[in-house]
C-alpha cells in the first residue's frame, strides 16, 4: 500500500478481500525481538500504538503487531526521512501480524500505528543500539539473492522510465486513445516494484496517488491516477501536459535512486507480502483504477514482481524450510492460472466485466497465496 494513506471513503471499499487477507498471521519462526524476550508486542488500538519497548538491539527485529481497535490499522518502521524500512497493512480488529525487519545500524528510528490507514499514524521514536553484522554479509545465498532481485529491479526501471515517457508524450500530443493503451502498459513496470518504490516514502504519493488520499500540504493530485481521470472522466485539462511532465521527472528521480538502493533478504519477503496485499486491497476491488477499471494489469504485475522476489530466496528457502518451495510453486500457479482466463489479447478483461463469482474466486486464490509467503521472512531469518 502507498505510504500516502487512504480516507475513509476508499477504505469503504475494501471488500472481503482484504478482511482475509488481513487474517493471515505467519506461523513461520520469527527472529527474536529486544534481546532474548522474544518478538516485541505492539497493542495497536484507535487511538494508541502500545510498543513493549522503545529500543532493541541491532540485528533482525521482530515486532508482533495486535489490533484491538475497531479499525483496520497498519504499523511501520521509518528511518530518517521517513524511509520505510518495514511495513505490516491490512492488520483487522481483534487480529495479530508479525513484522521482520532488519536494522544493522543503530540510531533513532520511528514507529507508527495508523488507525484507520489514514493520516501519519500515532508515533514514537524506537532507538536501535549498536551495529549488527548484514545477512547478506554472512550468508553468501542471501547475498545472491538481493543481488539478483537488484537486477531485476534494475530491468524493471529500465523499461518503466522510456515507457512512461511513451506515455507522457501521448497525452502531451492529445493523442487520448493511444494513451489510453499505453497507460496499463506503463503502470505494469511500477506495479511489478512497488515496494522498493514505496520504501522513498516521498515519491509514492506524487507517482501513484489517488484522489481522495490525504497529503501533505501543498501536495497536489498528481502522477498515473490524475492522468488517468484526465483521460477516461474529464477529458484533457489545460494542466495535463504539465502534469505528464511531472511524473516522467518523478519516474527518473525514481529510477536514479533505486541505483542506489540496499536490499535485505528481509525486505524481498516483505515486500512479496506487500504486493500480495496490494492485490487485496486495491486490485480486487476495482478501487485503484476506478476510471480506466485496467486493475487486472496490475494484478498480475504485483503478482509477478512477488513471485521474482520469492525466486531470488527460494535457495535459502529451499534450505531452511524444504517443504515451503511447492507450497509457494502450486499457489503462485493458481493465481496465474486465473488470471490467464481473463486474458483477451495482450491485456485482461475490464474490472467492470468481472462477475461476483471472478471476484469470489480471485479472492480465494490470493487468500491462499498470500498465507505461504508470509512464512518467507521467518523462514529467511531462521
Amino acid at each position: 500500500m502507498s505510504p500516502v494513506t487512504r480516507t475513509a471513503a476508499g477504505l469503504a471499499s475494501i471488500t472481503v478481500a482484504g478482511a482475509l487477507l488481513a487474517g493471515c498471521t505467519s506461523t513461520a519462526p520469527t527472529a527474536q525481538g529486544a534481546g532474548d524476550g522474544g518478538p516485541i508486542t505492539v497493542n495497536a488500538t484507535d487511538t494508541a500504538c502500545e510498543i513493549s519497548t522503545a529500543q532493541a538491539p541491532a540485528g533482525t527485529v521482530t515486532f508482533r503487531i495486535t489490533n484491538a481497535g475497531s479499525k483496520v490499522t497498519e504499523f511501520y518502521l521509518y528511518a530518517t526521512g521517513d524511509r520505510i524500512m518495514g511495513e505490516v497493512e491490512n492488520i483487522g480488529p481483534g487480529l495479530s501480524r508479525d513484522l521482520i525487519v532488519e536494522v544493522p545500524d543503530g540510531g533513532t528510528y520511528t514507529t507508527a500505528c495508523k488507525p484507520g490507514m489514514s493520516g501519519d499514524g500515532i508515533r514514537a521514536p524506537f532507538t536501535v543500539t549498536g551495529s549488527a553484522q548484514r545477512a547478506t554479509d554472512a550468508n553468501a545465498q542471501l547475498a545472491a539473492a538481493t543481488a539478483g532481485y537488484k537486477r531485476y529491479v534494475d530491468s524493471q526501471v529500465g523499461a518503466l522510465v522510456p515507457k512512461t515517457q511513451e506515455f507522457a508524450d501521448a497525452v502531451k500530443a492529445g493523442e487520448v486513445e493511444k494513451a489510453k493503451a499505453l497507460f496499463p502498459v506503463a503502470r505494469t513496470y511500477w506495479e511489478r516494484i512497488e515496494p522498493v518504490a514505496e520504501s522513498f516514502g516521498d515519491i509514492d504519493p506524487r507517482i501513484d496517488g489517488r484522489e481522495d488520499d490525504e497529503r501533505d500540504p501543498g501536495v497536489g493530485f498528481t502522477g498515473y491516477h490524475r492522468l488517468e481521470k484526465d483521460l477516461w472522466v474529464t477529458g484533457l485539462q489545460p494542466d495535463s501536459a504539465a502534469i505528464a511532465d511531472r511524473l516522467t521527472a518523478d519516474i527518473t528521480d525514481l529510477a536514479a535512486r533505486t541505483r542506489t538502493v540496499e536490499l535485505t533478504p528481509v525486505q524481498l519477503a516483505n515486500g512479496a507480502k506487500e504486493l500480495l496485499d496490494e492485490v487485496a486491497t486495491g486490485k480486487i476491488t476495482g478501487e485503484e483504477d476506478r476510471y480506466s477499471h485496467t486493475d487486472l494489469w496490475d494484478f498480475a504485475a504485483n503478482v509477478e514482481g512477488a513471485r521474482a522476489a520469492i525466486a531470488a530466496l527460494r535457495p535459502t528457502i529451499d534450505t531452511n524450510d524444504p517443504a515451503l518451495g511447492p507450497v509457494l510453486d502450486q499457489r503462485f500457479e493458481a493465481v496465474e492460472t486465473l488470471l490467464q482466463s481473463y486474458r483477451v489479447g495482450d491485456g485482461y478483461r475490464l474490472y467492470t466485466q468481472l462477475t461476483p463469482e471472478d471476484t469470489r474466486k480471485m479472492t480465494a486464490a490470493v487468500d491462499a497465496l498470500s498465507e505461504p509467503v508470509s512464512k518467507v521472512a521467518g523462514t529467511v531469518t531462521a
